[in-house]
């Protein structure tokens, strides 16, 4: 029997607002939306931020015969969780359908997703209005505590502590079982207790930390947002396997989200903070979970031919130093042949030789460590990197 494999895609990692920032560019600027291919095949959308569409494009192209289904799961009804929705291509396609599913707001009362998605699209603040999506829609509303099956996935729903409400969610699936759980701040202890619940034992738990614990301390206490160490210490005590920061504030550059993971990974083994494109797939239980490099960055990828001295830790903990040539480069990150096999997560310096107007010269970057595998020369492994420096 084959192995039951899901894939869970990040098409928008960035909160509050969107960014097209030069400098928030690597990690992304698109709003909250994820998407879950669980091994039956059930698709799964977390929320429609502006990365929606980014599935969108994706989908234009992947389903272009057959129709579309996918059951979406909106945590709340703030804007930056729900904006990306009238560009969403596949609900206008009359033989698509789609299953939405949330709570039901104190301020709107019955059928509040629909209330919301009808308003925003209403005149004179859009120039199509909800009726033109023709895909079949169904929405269900979802209390915390709620578990159902969706397909072989059970999905249980939980409070978090935001303003106005917000749902976690929990999937599991054979392949594993993902917990998303953004937009929520400790300090309830009743909320608190509920997101331990829900993230017990997750394989994946995707966690806010839009804050630092120095923010969320003072100035930002009470806006409905965590922080990496928050996710850390959730993470230890519930026994969750790996965790994604997520949520990234608008404000925060590339480089404090660089700061901001590295000091999650001095906390906790595997930690990853989201970044738009990334890819991680679930199943492989023997192996440690690896993400992919972005795929919405691979047009910038360009083939080369740098000589290279990598240096780093292999996978016991013992440094190394190796000549090699990266053939395989782009702005985001590399693929890189080793005879060495360093540490999964852990951080490489790569020296480069380039030529110049001035003779040779040297490029210095660090990185850490998304991917390894096989290397296509016998006894060698293929690491993949994602720059930060």
């Amino acid at each position: 029997m084959s192995t039951p494999i899901a894939k869970l895609n990040f098409w928008g990692v960035r909160g509050s607002t969107p960014t097209v920032d030069p400098v928030t560019w690597r990690f992304g600027g698109n709003t909250p939306c994820l998407d879950l291919v669980a091994p039956d095949g059930t698709q799964f959308i977390l929320d429609c931020g502006t990365g929606l569409r980014m599935l969108s494009n994706r989908w234009s192209t992947d389903n272009s015969v057959r129709p579309a289904e996918a059951h979406i799961f909106v945590t709340h009804y703030h804007w930056d969780h729900i904006q990306g929705l009238p560009f969403f291509a596949p609900l206008y396609g009359e033989n698509n359908q789609f299953h939405f599913y949330s709570f039901r707001s104190k301020f709107l009362g019955q059928d509040s997703l629909r209330q919301v998605f009808e308003a925003q699209m209403a005149l004179p603040y859009f120039p199509v209005n909800f009726s033109s999506m023709r895909a079949k829609r169904k929405f269900r509303e979802l209390e915390g505590g709620e578990s159902f099956h969706v397909g072989e996935n059970k999905v249980t729903a939980r409070w978090l502590n935001h303003p106005q409400g917000c749902l976690g969610f929990r999937i599991e699936t054979p392949a594993g079982t993902i917990v998303y759980a953004t937009d929520n701040e400790p300090g309830d202890p009743a909320l608190d207790k509920s997101l331990r619940e829900l993230a017990a034992g997750a394989d994946i738990f995707i966690n806010d930390a839009q804050f630092t614990p120095v923010q969320l301390a003072s100035n930002r206490k009470g806006w409905g947002h965590s922080s990496w160490k928050e996710g850390v210490h959730i993470a230890r005590e519930v026994g969750a396997k790996t965790l994604v920061l997520f949520h990234h504030d608008p404000d925060s550059t590339d480089r404090m989200v660089d700061n901001i993971l590295r000091e999650a990974r001095e906390e906790f083994d595997s930690v990853f903070a989201a970044s738009e494109g990334m890819l991680i797939t679930l199943g492989a239980a023997s192996q440690p979970v690896q993400a992919h490099l972005p795929g919405s960055r691979t047009s910038l990828r360009r083939e080369a031919q740098f000589r290279a001295l990598v240096s780093g830790l292999t996978s016991d903990g013992k440094p190394f130093q190796e000549e090699t040539t990266v053939r395989d480069l782009a702005l985001q990150g590399a693929l890189i042949s080793l005879k060495h096999s360093p540490r999964l997560q852990s951080e490489l310096e790569v020296v480069m030789e380039t030529s110049g107007t001035n003779g040779r010269q040297e490029m210095r970057l660090k990185g850490y460590v998304v991917r390894l595998e096989a290397g296509v020369e016998k006894g060698t492994t293929a690491v993949g990197i994602v720059f930060t420096d």
